[in-house]
């Protein structure tokens, strides 16, 4: 049977040690998973191969596309280690850093990257252990600096450290993580993650060494990422609001905001965004969330992000099918708030000017004055069915899409119900039979029901949404027994596309095409 989740929201699940199995995979997709992410800092490149191989054999049982994202490390930056293991500091006491290997104490530590210490000046702020532990650059010489400590703690060996307010000279993507890029493209990964992004030509580099491979999702981590959100947004493909970095750098209070900011901008520019870290904790050991986290996820769904995102609940957790499960309900409870569709509404970004913007618009519009069953959409490199998707519409998208990799690209979109159909499609006839076929075997229309479809002509070719059509559903396609084939998605291959007939299809009369 078609899966239809009976929400917009859609939800990204990291997989780990506590669901790598084929058994707990299952289990997580069925509880709600629309995009399992696998995560490069932990793990090795073998084990995450197995992974992926279960979720494609699930994708095949199900006949549903499932996207994966593979995250990378990024340049996480590390202390040496010390004499006993740990350390204690002290507020007001100083500390020198230096390239030295030599085991530390509370009086020096190894940075084993010189070229952080030329890059930090006196003033600057070091973050270590996530922010546990703070202090203030007060001298810099050659191959070390000394450092007061503003907030002291407890530090054991190679913890992390920050530098919020300095620009570093390092590359976002390490030797690992180069390995890892070119291994999971191997794999035929849809979406891949870049961490600790800090300026465009970060996302410029990755662009370059993943040719079109596979589409980029850029971690939000750095607040100087934040200082280029629009130019960042623009040469990504989809933003993950990263929750955990930012509120080591950025302090915690402006979290919020910057969260609802980009979410506007990634709508505005019509590219997905995750929102992530720390959504459901408390079920890493609990069966149940906190309230605060219940509003947390809530409040993401409220701002209109495409998706929301477990990390450890899911992958090291006690309970990652109760933790899916549980924001699956929150999603649904949410987006059958009437509350909720006033606050998307209110949220919608300026129509753009190009003609696929007029053209899906014009969809929107016309499918809601008509009150149509679902907005079709047609799309080779997905770009049609993101237009759909940035209007945020009430009614459900049906994204077709002729290649599986943009169908399981699509999977992470708001709104949209993925199907995947390679059968070419020659004629306007031919794409309403199929849009209208589509929509009556996946459950989300009957007779007499009209639907709104969007294409691009010619076909197959990428990015030129101009075609919207109007069409009703005829009874003898709405009582029409589905192939074998038909009973999922088409995961296998089919037979062509069936040809329009006047006897299935009454276009409504409206048909617009702008060339």
């Amino acid at each position: 049977m078609v899966s239809r989740r009976g929400r917009a929201t859609k939800i990204v699940a990291t997989l780990g040690p506590a669901s790598s199995s084929p058994e707990m995979i299952k289990a997580l997709y069925e509880a709600g998973v629309d995009v399992f992410r696998l995560n490069f800092s932990h793990g090795t490149q073998e084990n995450h191969g197995r992974v992926l191989a279960s979720v494609r054999a699930l994708e095949k049982e199900v006949r549903r596309p499932i996207g994966v994202l593979a995250d990378l490390q990024g340049p996480k930056l590390r202390l040496g280690r010390f004499e006993n293991g740990f350390i204690n500091l002290t507020a007001g006491s100083t500390i020198r850093f230096d390239t030295d290997p030599t085991p530390g104490n509370e009086q020096r530590v190894s940075i084993p990257h010189p070229e952080i210490l030329e890059a930090l000046n006196e003033g600057s702020t070091v973050l270590l252990d996530d922010g546990k532990v703070r202090v203030r650059v007060v001298k810099k010489g050659a191959g070390f600096i000394e450092a007061e400590v503003v907030a002291g703690n407890k530090l054991s060996n190679n913890k992390g450290f920050n530098v919020p307010d300095v620009l570093l000279p390092v590359s976002a993507l390490t030797d690992k993580d180069r390995a890892d890029l070119f291994f999971a493209l191997d794999l035929g990964v849809e979406w891949i993650a870049l961490s600790f992004v800090q300026r465009p030509e970060d996302v410029i580099e990755a662009k370059e060494l993943i040719q079109g491979r596979a589409q980029i999702n850029l971690k939000l981590e750095k607040p100087l990422a934040v200082e280029h959100l629009t130019r960042l947004t623009e040469l990504s493909d989809s933003i993950m609001v990263a929750r955990g970095d930012l509120g080591v750098e950025l302090s915690l209070p402006e979290i919020p905001a910057l969260q609802k900011r980009v979410i506007r901008e990634s709508r505005r520019l019509g590219k997905p965004v995750i929102v992530a870290t720390q959504m459901l904790e408390s079920m890493i050991s609990a069966p149940v969330p906190t309230r605060a986290e219940v509003s947390d996820v809530a409040t993401a769904v409220y701002d209109g992000a495409d998706a929301v995102m477990l990390s450890a609940e899911s992958a090291a957790g006690q309970y990652p099918v109760e933790a899916v499960a549980m924001m699956d309900q929150i999603i649904k409870q949410v987006e059958r708030d009437p509350g909720y569709r006033a606050i998307i509404e209110s949220q919608r970004p300026e129509q753009g000017h190009s003609v696929a913007d007029a053209v899906t618009q014009a969809a929107y519009h016309a499918a809601l004055s008509t009150n149509a069953a679902a907005i079709c959409t047609y799309t080779l490199s997905g770009t049609t069915t993101l237009h759909a998707a940035r209007e945020r519409p009430r009614i459900p998208i049906i994204g077709i899409a002729s290649q599986l990799s943009t169908a399981r690209r699509l999977v992470m979109s708001y709104g949209v119900h993925v199907v995947h159909a390679p059968e070419e499609i020659h004629t306007f006839g031919e794409m309403a039979a199929k849009a209208t076929q589509v929509t009556v075997d996946h459950g989300f229309a009957t007779e007499g029901d009209l639907i709104a479809i969007t294409a691009g002509v010619p076909f197959a070719t990428p990015g030129t949404t101009n075609v919207l059509r109007l069409v009703t559903i005829d009874k003898t396609m709405a009582h029409r027994t589905p192939r074998p084939e038909e009973n999922g998605d088409s995961m296998r291959p089919r037979a062509a596309a069936m040809k329009a007939d006047d006897a299935v299809l009454r276009s409504a009369p409206v048909e617009t095409k702008a060339d």
